[in-house]
């Protein structure tokens, strides 16, 4: 067998491989006896025809093509194993080159490798960390939330005031075109909190069932749409009900609703909750920022296209699940950026450039930090997750998928190498 190496950009290795004649006869019968199987040929038991006569039956190339799978199948694990000291990413592709009777079986294997990475001083960023204080008005807020949760409504004649929930139809236009995804039925408007855009509700104050609108408001220069952004839109709203709420205040009882043992047990558990979530926002922003500095002192070979594509899928697959987790329509979300997929996946390389060097990084670091992870951590993790998703029956199936060993495994890890990131690079 000869093997002929070539190093190719974007970190992609190509390798061609000739078997001899003589090595390649062994996956021609092999190859005989496979086709003899699938075909039946009167006067023969199956995977018992001979060459010959199966070479006269279905052509001597269709032979040929089942033996050059077989021979690629047997030998590319080992060729690898003995060729490639990188690891290896995604799945290889194979071209038959040279495949003709009595010759030799010439192929080329295409792979992606993983990148050199060369760190610089990942131990001395001397990051600091953020505390985040509680804001009382934060706290106000939540409560303030709680209390429209419990609040009461009923419909009423009369003109709409402060407070009150308005349900509409309505219209947009700009330029005396209607907006695409600018049109709804029976949407709800509660006056003296902003709804779409600043002003909007202000537009409604005194406002009576049936009565029709219109006006114009313009868009936020940071609006997100940037066809909106900074633009004056026309707006037709006709109001179909008025409802008058009542929000109570947040009593004792109240709060047992909410896991609490009094009003007072329950703003003390809502500012807790802050503190904690405000500590996971440090800490976040604490292993972005040393991972930041690590990032610009680090040399990354030629990153495969694959890994990136990859993770741009990834994030977009997540932006999609935090959408139609938050009942939305992914549909509608990309129509509201006027993009579509692709477009929405391109403007997410950049992010993805990004996390790919830091999943590089971290694992070059554990590398050359030796820091592992054994087979009693991993299953102290599933066991773990097992306790915590009992009874939901799609989440112990994954947790118990053998390929869902390798995911923790990897995720271990990485929580190892940012802890002892922090222990080095935070001051103190």
């Amino acid at each position: 067998m000869e093997i002929t190496k070539k190093e190719l950009e974007k970190s992609q290795i190509e390798l061609t491989v000739e078997l001899s004649l003589a090595e390649f006869k062994p996956y021609i019968e092999k190859g005989v006896k496979k086709v003899s199987e699938e075909i039946k040929i009167e006067g023969f038991r199956p995977g018992k025809v001979p060459f010959n006569v199966l070479k006269q039956k279905i052509g001597e190339m269709t032979i040929l093509e089942e033996a050059a799978q077989i021979a690629v199948n047997k030998t590319i694990e080992k060729i690898l194993a003995d060729n490639i000291d990188k690891q290896i990413v995604g799945q290889p592709r194979v071209d038959i080159i040279k495949l003709a009777p009595d010759n030799p079986l010439v192929f080329k294997i295409t792979l992606s490798a993983l990148p050199d990475v060369k760190l610089s001083d990942y131990k001395n960023a001397k990051v600091k960390r953020e505390e985040k204080e509680i804001k009382d008005e934060e706290v106000k807020k939540i409560m303030d939330n709680l209390k429209e949760m419990r609040a009461t409504e009923a419909i009423v004649d009369r003109e709409a005031k402060e407070g009150d929930k308005v349900i509409i139809d309505i219209e947009m236009f700009r330029d005396n075109v209607p907006l695409e995804a600018g049109q709804g039925k029976g949407t709800a408007v509660i006056l003296g909190k902003d709804y779409l855009i600043p002003g909007f509700d202000a537009k409604l104050a005194g406002i009576k069932k049936g009565d029709t609108r219109e006006f114009d408001l313009p868009y936020p220069a940071d609006h997100y749409d940037k066809n909106l952004a900074g633009k004056l839109v026309q707006f037709k709203v006709k109001a179909k009900e008025i409802f008058e709420r009542q929000v109570p205040e947040i009593n004792d009882e109240i709060a047992k609703a909410f896991g609490a043992k009094s009003a007072e047990d329950l703003e003390k558990n809502i500012r807790k909750n802050l503190e904690e979530e405000k500590k996971r926002e440090s800490e976040q922003e604490l292993e972005i920022k040393i991972i930041d500095k690590i990032l610009a002192k680090t040399k990354f070979g030629d990153i495969p296209e694959v890994l990136i594509d990859h993770e741009a899928e990834s994030m977009l697959a997540e932006l999609e699940h935090t959408v139609t987790h938050q009942g939305g329509k992914f549909s509608d979300y990309l129509a509201s950026l006027n993009k579509t997929r692709d477009q929405l996946t391109l403007e997410l390389l950049p992010n993805a450039i990004k996390r790919v060097k830091s999943a590089l990084a971290i694992r070059q670091i554990a590398i050359e930090e030796k820091l592992s992870v054994d087979e009693k951590e991993i299953d102290e993790k599933i066991e773990e997750l097992l306790k915590q998703y009992k009874g939901y029956e799609k989440v112990e199936e994954r947790v118990k998928d053998p390929s869902y060993r390798l995911y923790l495994h990897n995720s271990l890890i990485n929580n190892k190498v940012v802890e002892k990131l922090k222990e080095w690079n935070t001051e103190k």
